[in-house]
């Protein structure tokens, strides 16, 4: 992601919800990419930051590792990291996603 003034806080370093939005998305898309999408579906539970170094211009790289791929949840380890590739942010879905399945309808959504 580009850090910018499209990113930037009031006083000119990252936001610190644009790379919780970057962490999430590549999250949800990893744990997407885990489950039968025909069946299923990820949505989070819950996220969490924290923020290392500010960053005011470059791009920033995240990394995401799962750390449990489990049958109802899923839990993501995600790095955010400046082109110099030290770490600004460690954000996790430490509650994972909840792996939700579609039932004539219904939806069943899976307890943490």
């Amino acid at each position: 992601m580009v850090v910018d003034a499209r990113t930037h806080q009031p006083y000119g370093l990252l936001h610190g919800g644009a790379s919780i939005v970057l962490a999430e998305t590549l999250g949800s898309t990893a744990s997407h990419l885990c489950i039968h999408s025909s069946k299923f579906y990820c949505v989070g539970l819950e996220v969490n930051a924290n923020h290392l170094r500010g960053l005011r211009s470059g791009r920033v790289i995240a990394i995401a590792r799962p750390v449990h791929l489990g049958r109802t949840t899923q839990v993501w380890d995600i790095r955010v990291s400046g082109e110099d590739g030290q770490a600004s942010q460690l954000a996790g879905l430490p509650s994972g996603l909840a792996i939700v399945a579609s039932f004539t309808g219904h939806f069943v959504i899976a307890a943490c």
